[in-house]
C-alpha cells in the first residue's frame, strides 16, 4: 500500500513537472521563431516556411545592421538614457518611499503626499499637456526629456514605500536612540535590509527606460537623438537613406520580416542579460512590497 501511494505521488509529481515544462516552452514558441526569421533566406520567409528552425541560415539582417552608424549611435542614446534615468529613478524613489513610509507623527503631511501620488497614477493628465509642459521647459530634443518626465516612478514608490513599512519599528527606534539621523537610519538600517524590492525596481526602471521607443518618437525632431528602440520602430527597408558598398548588397539579401525579427532580437538582448542577475530578488522584492502589514 505504501508503494503504491509513492508511485501515484511520484506519478503526479512527473506529470506536473512535464505540464510546466512544456508550458514553459510554449512561452518560447514565439521567440524561437523569431530568432529562426532573424536568420532565414529572404524567400524563405517570404513563402512562409519558417517554423522554429532557421531555412537558409545566414546572418544578414544582422550584418546590416551592425554596419549602420545610425544603429551604434541610437544605442549609445539608450545607454545613456538608461544611466541617467535608472540613477534618477533609483534615488527619488528612494528618497520618496523613505519620506513616505514615515508615520503620521513624523512626516505630518504623509497621507496627504500618498493621495497626491496615487492619484498622479491613476489619472493621466493626456498626449497633448504632456508634450506642452516639456516643450516649455525647453528639452525637446535633448536627453532630458527622455529621463524627466518620468523621473519619479510613482509605482516603484509605492512598492519601495511598503517594504520599508515592512521593515521592524524596532531596529528603526534602536538606532535613533543610538543617536542615528534619518540620513544614517536609511544608508545602515533600510537600505541594506531592502535589496529585494532594490533590486525589483532597479529592474522596472531599466527595462521601462530600455523598451521605450513612444516618446522618442515625438519628443526628438532629430533622428540622431532617437534612442535605440525609436531607431529600430523606424527602419523600414522601402525608406532608406543612400547605402554605400556592401550595405546595399546585403539590402537585396533581406526583406522587412526578416529585418524587423533582428530588430526584436537585438532589442530584448539587454534585457535578457540583466534579468537573470535580478532574478533571486524579484519575486521576494514584489511580495513584501505589494502588502503593508
Amino acid at each position: 500500500m505504501v508503494t503504491s501511494r509513492r508511485f501515484h505521488d511520484r506519478l503526479v509529481d512527473w506529470l506536473i513537472t512535464a505540464f510546466l515544462l512544456a508550458l514553459g516552452f510554449s512561452t518560447l514558441l514565439p521567440l524561437i521563431n523569431t530568432l529562426a526569421i532573424s536568420l532565414s533566406d529572404r524567400a524563405a520567409v517570404s513563402g512562409g516556411l519558417v517554423n522554429l528552425f532557421p531555412v537558409g541560415t545566414n546572418l544578414f539582417a544582422y550584418e546590416y545592421i551592425i554596419r549602420d552608424v545610425k544603429f551604434w549611435r541610437a544605442f549609445g542614446v539608450s545607454i545613456q538614457r538608461l544611466l541617467l534615468g535608472g540613477l534618477l529613478n533609483f534615488i527619488l524613489a528612494v528618497l520618496t518611499a523613505f519620506a513616505l513610509s514615515r508615520s503620521v507623527k513624523a512626516f505630518p503631511g504623509r497621507n496627504l503626499f500618498i493621495w497626491l501620488f496615487v492619484f498622479g497614477m491613476i489619472l493621466n493628465v493626456g498626449l497633448v499637456p504632456w508634450f506642452l509642459t516639456i516643450s516649455g521647459y525647453g528639452l525637446i530634443d535633448t536627453i532630458w526629456a527622455l529621463v524627466l518626465p518620468t523621473a519619479v516612478p510613482i509605482w516603484n514608490v509605492i512598492l519601495l514605500m511598503n517594504f520599508f513599512r515592512n521593515i521592524p519599528k524596532e531596529m528603526d527606534e534602536a538606532a535613533r536612540i543610538d543617536g542615528a539621523n534619518p540620513w544614517q537610519l536609511l544608508w545602515h538600517i533600510y537600505l541594506p535590509t531592502s535589496l529585494p524590492a532594490l533590486a525589483t525596481i532597479t529592474l522596472f526602471s531599466l527595462v521601462g527606460h530600455w523598451n521605450s521607443f513612444f516618446d522618442g518618437l515625438i519628443l526628438m525632431n532629430n533622428p540622431d537623438n532617437y534612442p535605440l528602440q525609436t531607431y529600430i520602430q523606424q527602419l523600414v527597408i522601402a525608406d532608406r537613406p543612400v547605402l554605400h558598398g556592401g550595405q546595399a548588397q546585403l539590402l537585396a539579401l533581406l526583406s522587412n520580416d526578416v529585418l524587423n525579427a533582428a530588430k526584436l532580437i537585438i532589442a530584448m538582448v539587454p534585457v535578457l542579460l540583466v534579468y537573470p542577475l535580478l532574478q533571486r530578488y524579484f519575486i521576494r522584492g514584489i511580495m513584501l512590497g505589494s502588502v503593508k502589514e
